[in-house]
């Protein structure tokens, strides 16, 4: 995710090619949905946050992973959740996923003007779970279109996993295998994209709520020779993350 909108990259480049330097996944089960990106902010090619969180709640039933400029997709998770919360008012309840996806693709379709007409620079992902119709996952690619999948991945780093998802992902996988689908697919991501990197950040969001869960580099699994700093902790050295 890139911080600024006049860096390299941050929106598009002199090819008109967008960049969105993160990664992000969801997968949705039966009972609910696991939503998870890495940590990585960067300004061009310095690196400004190592440990933010680009998973918002949009309500408490629905999350939104963001990937692009971070004032961009920062700027439609504010107005959404204003949005939803006057209609959770005016419905009395909690609204449902399909209705909070659709007003991120409305507010990104909508926007195509901006950025000197290159649009928002927002690929996105709105995951969560309703009484009606459970867990749910809709992908938001940049330029405004919205479609439900049982996953979606999005970010830079999701170039390097699409094989990993497309070979391990099952109908009716559990809520762990999920989980742990989700902490492989940004670990090898985060090895092996630069612009995706830090911490892993997971939620899983059911009838019974929101559970947030950190993994730390201390826990993954290293894939592509970085250096194997599981069990260490506060070693000598450091860790680049």
């Amino acid at each position: 995710m890139n911080l600024s909108l006049d860096a390299p990259g941050s929106a598009v480049d002199g090819m008109g090619v967008p960049h969105t330097g993160t990664t992000i996944i969801a997968i949705a089960f039966d009972g609910g949905i696991v939503i998870g990106c890495d940590s990585r902010v960067s300004i061009g090619n310095y690196i400004s946050n190592r440990a933010s969180d680009k998973v918002t709640p949009l309500c408490e039933n629905v999350f939104l992973a963001r990937s692009g400029s971070a004032p961009d997709t920062q700027l439609v998770s504010d107005y959404v959740r204003h949005m939803v919360h006057q209609h959770s008012i005016e419905m009395d309840g909690m609204p449902e996923v399909k209705t909070v996806a659709n007003l991120c693709m409305q507010l990104v379709y909508n926007n195509k003007g901006m950025n000197h007409g290159h649009g928002l620079s927002a690929a996105m992902i709105c995951a969560g779970w309703d009484k009606r119709r459970g867990g749910q996952v809709f992908g938001l690619p940049i330029g405004g279109s919205m479609v439900e999948v049982p996953w979606a991945i999005d970010g830079s780093g999701s170039t390097y996993i699409w094989g990993v998802m497309d070979a391990e992902y099952k109908d009716g996988m559990t809520r762990a295998e999920c989980e742990d689908l989700c902490i492989k697919a940004l670990t090898l991501a985060m090895s092996s994209d630069s612009s995706s990197g830090g911490l892993v950040r997971l939620t899983t969001v059911t009838e019974e709520g929101a559970v947030r869960r950190l993994v730390t580099c201390e826990q993954m699994q290293p894939y592509c020779e970085e250096l194997d700093v599981r069990g260490l902790r506060n070693g000598g050295g450091g860790v680049m993350v």
